[in-house]
């Protein structure tokens, strides 16, 4: 099972296909619903947030939220990996 998949899976348990408040907030990594909203006003959130009408607050996929967080695990993957690379290039 893919990473990105894992997390679609645990998202869906916990929330079903949409992710609002706290749980979006968090699942993003912002330390708090002000910065969120911070966010939301610089167009800085990294997936597509959405209203819906006569509903509260902001929306997202959790699809779309696991694929980011997917991608952004393998991205460290990568440095951490050019980085030791690096080091052993720089061993006598």
């Amino acid at each position: 099972m893919s990473l990105a998949l894992e997390i679609e899976t645990a998202l869906m348990k916990s929330s079903g296909p949409l992710l609002t408040g706290e749980l979006l907030v968090k699942s993003l990594g912002y330390p708090s619903v002000g910065a969120f909203r911070k966010a939301l006003q610089r167009n800085a959130v990294p997936v597509a947030v959405f209203s819906i009408p006569r509903r509260k607050g902001r929306f997202a996929l959790s699809r779309d939220v696991a694929l980011w967080l997917a991608e952004q695990r393998l991205q460290y993957a990568g440095r951490e990996e050019n980085e030791r690379v690096e080091e052993i290039k720089k061993m006598p």
